[in-house]
């Protein structure tokens, strides 16, 4: 019979939670620990059940019993039994295999010092499986048995193998309980201070302080590594460093940029008690290696041509670690990834917007860095002041006659560009600057010599990734001063850029409807701030780019973000403002 209860659940595993319903609240709590939220617009939010939504419950320690009941308690009607069926036979899947600790991790235990990794190369893991049947599986995958030696009740393996182990394991259906110990790493006492040094008050808010319980737990086997996914401007970077602070071990942290590698040392040296000699940068400027070292993506994975090793590769052995932290994790780059299967036994942080991987690699991001241990709905971060109220709107704009017969007749690949680079779009670009006039406005494309064009119309600095990284700093900094109001940026604004006063970002192009491109440039207008913010993107009408923005309205609508399409031709005035301030 049906009942007032707020999800509706359907045959295929996929959920419906009802935002007017009296319980949705707790049900959305209910569900975030073992459902994947999909979409959440206004009336309907989507959520669905997966292996590794479920697998990522058992490894937080929920049973198919806990899924079931909660599913029961708040569905509308009656559950099908396949949707019990299918949950019991997924998670069941989940410790059917077992890793734990083979031989000692190193010489020096008895001393109370953590070994350094360099030291690991011969110890090994065993695998425990009870289940015959399995046992024979696995046996019989000739992809896992590459690393695995047969044995009694299981198999033993190399502690370096554990991440490639656990990957396939994955695949093949049977996710491992890693129970395996992670080293400790050198001691590194650091607090959080509750003022910064630069004067401001400081505290955990109450959502950060729950992702860093969330990742750090009790420190049993099965916690210490996994990955948070908050929005831009909801303070990632803040619970990194809680994070490290609970923990006090040497920490390598890796993330986008030079100017991410600065914020992240200005941000500790703010708001850590850390000494200023104990942090270093690792980067193509400096090669400090400390106990906190905070490196690029971009040098670790620098080599001086396509069949040479990775130098820098050196740096993850470099100090005995107790923690890493892959900032914007969405972003790990293939040869970090084989890197960070041999380095299982260091605790590992995934810091992120979006897991979405625009390649599908989102499950070795799962099985490498660790699951999601955390994740909160953008809206409801919205709905409580911690990021800006943002408003989203698309802006159709024809191409001119010759244009459009370019384009007719251009190939695929030139189709893009043609409708990217529309030279219609900068009469729009020019007006909204001038409505928004005095607020922090953030023009960002894909294409230089457009870009070019549009900061010689607006007088606007053009900052770009051929731009001196000092200068780029300067122009940052100037922008945060409240000197500089409009800046044309290229993507290299697109990562871990902490501009805190923008309130409005004109997109005029992007990467072939990337989600995850979406995610981070909404980002940049997302701290909190007195007033609403704004994001515009541009689109060529009857092009490749409305297809391209049909799956980045995706993300947005997926966050809960009402998206509105404008259509107007260049003759067309821009219509009077909202009484929000936008358009």
């Amino acid at each position: 019979m049906p009942t007032d209860g707020p999800i509706i659940i359907q045959s295929d595993t996929t959920l419906l939670l009802d935002t007017h319903a009296p319980l949705f609240e707790q049900a959305r709590d209910a569900l975030l620990p073992f459902a994947s939220l999909e979409k959440s617009p206004e009336h309907m939010h989507s959520w669905s059940l997966s292996p590794l939504s479920l697998w990522n419950a058992a490894q937080a320690g929920m049973g198919p019993e806990d899924v079931c009941a909660i599913l029961g308690r708040y569905s509308r009607y009656e559950v099908p039994a396949n949707v019990y069926r299918w949950v019991r036979d997924a998670m069941g899947r989940f410790g059917k295999v077992v890793m734990k600790a083979y031989t000692p991790l190193g010489g020096n235990e008895a001393e109370g010092q953590a070994p350094a990794i360099v030291e690991l190369s011969q110890a090994r893991l065993r695998l425990e499986v009870a289940d015959r049947r399995v046992r024979l599986e696995l046996a019989g995958n000739k992809r896992l048995m590459k690393y695995l030696v047969e044995e009694d009740s299981g198999f033993s393996l190399l502690l370096l193998d554990r991440g490639t182990v656990k990957l396939e394991l994955m695949k093949a259906l049977y996710p491992c309980r890693d129970e395996a110990p992670l080293l400790e790493g050198e001691s590194l006492p650091l607090a959080l201070r509750h003022s910064c040094r630069s004067g401001a008050d400081f505290s955990l808010r109450a959502y950060q302080l729950e992702a860093v319980r969330s990742f750090v737990g009790n420190k049993a086997p099965g916690t210490g590594y996994g990955t948070v996914v908050l929005p831009c401007g909801s303070g990632k970077t803040v619970i990194g460093m809680a994070v490290m602070a609970e923990l006090s071990v040497n920490v390598l942290i890796l993330t986008a940029n030079s100017q991410a590698v600065r914020q992240w040392i200005a941000e500790l040296l703010d708001k850590t008690d850390i000494d200023p000699a104990l942090v270093g940068e690792y980067s193509g400027e400096r090669k400090e290696i400390r106990p906190i070292t905070v490196a690029t993506y971009q040098v670790i994975i620098w080599r001086p041509d396509r069949d040479a090793e990775y130098p820098h590769f050196s740096l993850f052995r470099a100090r005995p670690w107790g923690l890493i932290v892959y900032d914007e994790v969405h972003l790990l780059p293939a040869p970090v990834f084989r890197v960070t299967a041999e380095l299982q036994a260091v605790r590992r942080l995934g810091l992120t917007a979006t897991l979405v991987r625009e390649d599908g690699r989102e499950s070795e991001v799962f099985a490498l860095v660790g699951p999601k241990r955390y994740d909160v709905p953008w809206k409801e971060l919205e709905a409580k002041g911690w990021i800006a109220q943002a408003f989203c709107r698309e802006i159709r704009i024809p191409l001119s006659d010759q244009r459009g017969y370019e384009y007719a007749a251009a190939e695929k690949r030139a189709k893009v560009r043609l409708a990217g680079e529309n030279p219609l779009k900068i009469a729009v670009v020019e007006e909204l600057a001038k409505h928004h006039s005095g607020e922090g406005i953030l023009v960002i494309g894909e294409y230089l010599s457009q870009l070019a064009d549009i900061a010689k119309h607006l007088k606007a600095p053009l900052i770009t990734g051929k731009m001196a990284s000092t200068d780029r700093m300067t122009l940052y900094d100037s922008f945060r001063s409240g000197e500089l109001r409009l800046l044309v940026v290229s993507r290299v604004a697109n990562f871990a850029i902490d501009l805190p006063d923008a309130s409005v970002a004109i997109q005029v192009s992007g990467s072939f409807g990337s989600r995850q491109e979406e995610a981070q440039r909404l980002g940049r207008i997302l701290r909190p701030k007195k007033i609403n913010s704004y994001f515009y993107t541009l689109v060529s009408e009857m092009t490749v780019e409305e297809e391209f923005s049909v799956n980045r309205q995706k993300f947005l609508a997926e966050q809960g973000y009402r998206y509105e399409i404008e259509r107007r031709s260049p003759e067309d005035s821009l219509p009077a403002p909202a009484a929000s301030g936008g358009y």
